[in-house]
């Protein structure tokens, strides 16, 4: 039998092709933009589209079981991408950053594909939405836990800032452009909203293909199966338990004292713990744990775990408050705004694209440091700002809150990924992109089961009696009035959240009293009278849920202080594993058994 080479690939993993050209680095930015800007944009697209989509499939948004089909229609998506990000970003450094990177745009489009044929109606077509939003989600995962790695490969470290920064920027534009989309594309088919995704993850999936190259020499190693299932299934399971602690139990508003619920938050932690301390005993870990004696990767992480979730709030928290009360307030139909709630909040769209390249040039030639921590001092004003405004606010200072928020979370996001990918070494950017992005979407899904819980709580004691004395004020009978006031308060929260009128629909359900005059029917179903009536349960929500946000944003910003000046990646090679030890002041390498530099803080 013929020798295998040392450097067969059966033996070393995936090679590195011939260097590139110059011009490669660009064609790496622009199709990992386009990846993560379609990934994020159909996180969020389906938020504002979801009234259509109902009506489409023929489900009542306010039926409280169907609850759960809404919120997996939102939080699946989110579920997935913070769990297997990590596992992803790891398949990329052994087999290829790009090969995994490709795969994921082909399964995109395929899912994209299937979501709008959806051929059932009622529980079994959301069942079907949800199930292949599932599958996209692993197809946009794969997507972005390797771009940053891609990018961190073809630029040189004086521009890989402004790289990082393009591609971080967009993937957090895409999020709230997905809600413009969403509400451009309902307006026209429900099917829309997932037949736009096609042409352009078909298009990405040929370009990526045909233009993307292994840059970089990766290590087959083994996968670490039982840190895989134990990472996965306590994450999932833990974010499970969160996301339906939001919905109501027995006779409380939300489900915390569920057992099945507490049952999922401890499970999820036990499988956490296992997973934490089989990877300090496995010879090729899935998750780098030694990377976490890096000082800065360490800040970094926990600033953008903290920040995504106050953005993620902050996201929620205004479409509810536009769609659900300003807009109405100033004669927008009900229906009409889930666009308008996604053009009024362009402005915080429009501080990212400014100040996320900007900022991660500036980055490479100045630090990240001073950027990341100014923009999250930003971040926290503008909470403090939105925190003072009336619940009725004038726009121009609603705007000037919102671009100044962007700007912020610009100045923040693409130094902070810059200084994150910097601080390890070559082998280990695809894990450390995982990583990066598992904390950033597990945030944006927690940020969901805090924010909603807090603001559910809220006006779980108040929204029952306001809206009983209400609609009793003005002829409706009590019984009527406290049937429709009965309804569990989340069910009325993600009415308004989605551009839905709820009082016409609890009204009819309710089957409105026929001696109420043509006058009282107008006033009951208009623009001001759910608006007015809830303003003063909602403004107290708010107050909380925007002082949680600024006091998260503040310790953000400390952290991002503390991340001290960079290191070189060089010197910040983590541990390989406990195989590899060789001392408490050494490393060994992975590839050649030589002892190198150990992990070192950053400076």
């Amino acid at each position: 039998m013929k020798a295998r080479s040392p450097d067969s690939p059966r033996r070393r993993g995936y090679r590195g092709d011939t260097p590139p050209g110059p011009g490669y680095k660009w064609v790496a930015l622009s199709n990992t933009t386009l990846g993560v800007l379609i990934a994020t944009m159909d996180g969020s697209i389906v938020i504002i589209s979801l009234p259509a989509i109902f009506r489409g499939i023929g489900l009542d948004p306010l039926a409280p079981v169907n609850i759960g089909y809404l919120l997996w229609m939102i939080l699946g998506y989110l579920l997935v991408s913070a769990v297997l990000v990590v596992v992803l970003g790891r398949l990329g450094d052994m087999f290829g950053r790009v090969r995994i990177y490709n795969l994921g745009f082909l399964i995109f489009a395929c899912a994209s594909v299937a979501l709008s044929l959806d051929p059932f109606r009622a529980g079994a077509g959301a069942l079907w939405l949800i199930g292949w939003r599932i599958v996209q989600a692993f197809g946009g995962s794969m997507l972005t836990a390797n771009s940053a790695a891609i990018l961190t490969d073809a630029f040189p470290s004086h521009q890989r800032g402004m790289a990082l920064g393009i591609n971080q920027i967009t993937a957090l534009a895409g999020q709230f452009l997905g809600l413009l989309a969403g509400g451009l594309l309902a307006a026209v088919d429900w099917r829309a909203v997932f037949w736009v995704s096609v042409p352009v993850s078909v298009t990405g999936t040929i370009w990526s293909y045909l233009s993307l190259r292994e840059t970089a020499t990766g290590r087959r190693g083994r996968i670490d199966w039982f840190g895989n299932v134990t990472f996965a299934a306590g994450a999932g399971i833990l974010l499970a338990g969160i996301t339906y602690g939001i919905q109501p139990y027995g006779a409380s508003a939300t489900g915390w004292g569920d057992p099945w619920v507490l049952a999922g938050l401890f499970g999820g932690v036990f499988l956490l713990t296992l997973f934490c301390l089989v990877e300090t005993r496995v010879a090729e870990p899935m998750f780098q744990l030694s990377l976490f004696k890096v000082r800065a990767f360490v800040a970094g992480n926990l600033a953008a775990l903290l920040t995504a979730i106050a953005r993620g709030g902050l996201q929620f928290m205004l479409i509810i408050w536009l769609q659900g009360i300003w807009l109405p307030l100033h004669g927008y139909d009900f229906e009409d705004t889930p666009l308008w709630a996604g053009i009024f909040m362009l402005p915080l769209t429009l501080g990212f694209l400014i100040a996320g390249p900007v900022s991660g040039y500036l980055s490479d030639r100045f630090g990240a440091r001073v950027f990341s921590t100014t923009g999250l001092v930003l971040v926290a004003g503008s909470f403090l700002g939105l925190l003072a405004l009336p619940v009725n606010f004038t726009y121009g200072l609603f705007a000037a809150l919102l671009l100044l928020n962007g700007l912020g979370q610009g100045m923040f996001s693409s130094p902070n990924t810059s200084s994150i990918m910097g601080s390890v070494s070559a082998e280990y950017r695809g894990v450390a992109s995982g990583m990066r992005s598992t904390f950033q979407n597990s945030g944006t899904a927690l940020s969901i089961g805090v924010f909603f819980s807090l603001m559910v709580s809220g006006l779980a004691t108040s929204l029952p009696p306001t809206l009983s004395n209400g609609l009793q004020a003005h002829g409706v009978p009590a019984a009527t009035a406290d049937q429709a006031a009965s309804l569990p308060p989340v069910s009325t929260l993600f009415a308004t959240f989605l551009g839905h009128n709820p009082i016409g629909q609890l009204l009819g359900s309710s089957g409105t009293p026929a001696h109420l005059s043509t006058a009282q029917r107008d006033t009951l179903t208009g623009h001001t009278f759910f608006p007015e009536l809830v303003s003063g349960p909602f403004h107290h929500g708010l107050t909380v849920v925007f002082t949680v946000a600024a006091g998260m944003a503040l310790v953000s910003a400390l952290a991002s202080a503390l991340r001290g000046r960079q290191a070189p990646a060089d010197r910040q090679t983590p541990d390989a594993g406990p195989t590899a030890a060789a001392g408490p002041g050494t490393t060994r390498s992975a590839d050649d058994g030589h002892r190198s530099p150990a992990s070192r803080p950053s400076r």
